[in-house]
């Protein structure tokens, strides 16, 4: 019998040859754990499917062609024991994963029944157990795939329904509730899995380049609509290029697909400090003629370059969003200070609100809460995640940082 070490490297070699994200299939009777385990594989690279007993396995399986196939704490033995043979019947190649009861007379059945039937079992995880328990369970049969080269067409993936948005929350820094959320641009690959956009976002003078950005408002307009019946309205903000605004046509298709629901309370379109300085008349008047249509324009990662902003006569920008840059280790950096205080000071004056990107500790948060920040984004409350996944997500309850 092959150790577990020998069935990872074997693992990783089929992986490796095949160049696929790895698939799995999560067996367990209770959608919330399903979810759970769900959100933890997909984290870990897994493309996930479910099924909820053992009559709808078969048809899982043929389905989601698993590499992995993890049976949940809630299946009971003789479902377990039941999909054990399916998978024997079927000459299942891959790995098997139970979530068990430590050390109860169920798990070392189903260990030893799936031995019997020369599948490879992995050693099971007992309850309870914590996403970074599946993942140094798991870590070793995921590959270290190369990333796409070269690039991803982006037709391709527009073509193929590859692309999908995936958002990251804003908090308010005063209450620690969340204010809102932007929406990232994402590509679930067959080969390479989840492909951040530095792989396959055109360049601004592609002819795919407004395709894309128009997928990027129709997407989140239809995400909208789902966060609202499910949780409540959520203000959504997107990144646009100044190639984009400065098409009359193209923001008159922005105007008309907005939401007339009485929920919706605008979007806010965010926009590269640097395209905004160059473009600065431009994005005035059109900032003036958007806000009118219930869209606000925010200008993002800005800088140093803050002063090409002072004495503006008109500033109908409605935030300031500082480059991580500025917020990384500023609790430590005088420097780092002064330039937020003074685009702190900056967006006071114009009555707009800042907010400070890349927080991923609690003592940046503190600087920036203290500077004045209006809002803060960063890892330190939530990576970007897919729709369903933040919708769940979604909590009225505060934060608790200041403790």
């Amino acid at each position: 019998m092959k150790s577990v070490d020998q069935l990872g490297r074997a693992q990783l070699a089929t992986f490796g040859r095949r160049k696929v994200a790895p698939r799995v299939c999560i067996a367990d009777s209770k959608r919330h754990l399903r979810t759970f385990l769900a959100d933890a594989l997909e984290d870990l690279g897994f493309i996930t499917g479910e099924c909820g007993k053992a009559d709808e396995f078969a048809a899982a399986l043929d389905q989601h062609q698993p590499d992995l196939v993890v049976l949940g704490s809630s299946v009971e033995g003789v479902e377990a024991g039941r999909m054990i043979e399916m998978l024997a019947e079927r000459g299942f190649a891959g790995h098997v994963l139970a979530i068990c009861p430590r050390e109860s007379i169920m798990t070392a059945a189903i260990q030893q029944m799936g031995r019997e039937h020369g599948l490879a079992m992995l050693p099971p995880l007992p309850t309870p157990f914590s996403a970074g328990t599946l993942h140094q369970g798991l870590a070793m049969l995921l590959p270290a795939e190369p990333v796409p080269s070269p690039a991803v067409d982006v037709a391709e993936a527009l073509k193929a329904g590859w692309l999908e948005l995936w958002y990251q929350r804003k908090i308010d820094t005063r209450s620690l509730m969340p204010c809102g959320a932007e929406a990232l641009v994402r590509m679930r690959h067959p080969t390479w899995g989840v492909v951040p956009p530095a792989h396959f976002i055109p360049a601004e003078d592609d002819q795919h380049f407004r395709t894309l950005s128009e997928f990027v408002i129709n997407r989140t307009i239809a995400d909208w609509h789902y966060l609202l019946e499910r949780h409540g309205a959520t203000d959504l903000s997107i990144n646009l290029p100044i190639s984009f605004l400065a098409n009359r046509d193209a923001v008159h298709d922005l105007c008309s697909w907005m939401p007339t629901h009485p929920a919706f309370r605008g979007l806010i379109v965010e926009v590269d400090a640097a395209e905004v300085i160059a473009n600065v008349d431009l994005l005035v008047d059109t900032a003036k003629r958007l806000r009118l249509r219930n869209i606000a324009i925010a200008i993002d990662r800005l800088g140093v370059d803050w002063p090409a902003l002072m004495d503006l006569d008109s500033f109908p920008f409605v935030e300031l969003k500082v480059d991580r840059e500025f917020i990384a280790g500023c609790a430590d950096d005088r420097l780092k200070q002064t330039v937020c205080r003074r685009i702190v000071e900056l967006a006071n004056g114009y009555g707009a609100r800042t907010v400070a990107t890349g927080i991923e500790n609690r003592a940046d948060f503190l600087t920036a809460h203290e500077i004045g920040f209006d809002a803060v984004q960063g890892y330190l409350f939530g990576k970007p995640m897919g729709l369903k996944k933040f919708a769940r997500s979604a909590t009225a309850q505060p934060l608790r940082l200041y403790d």
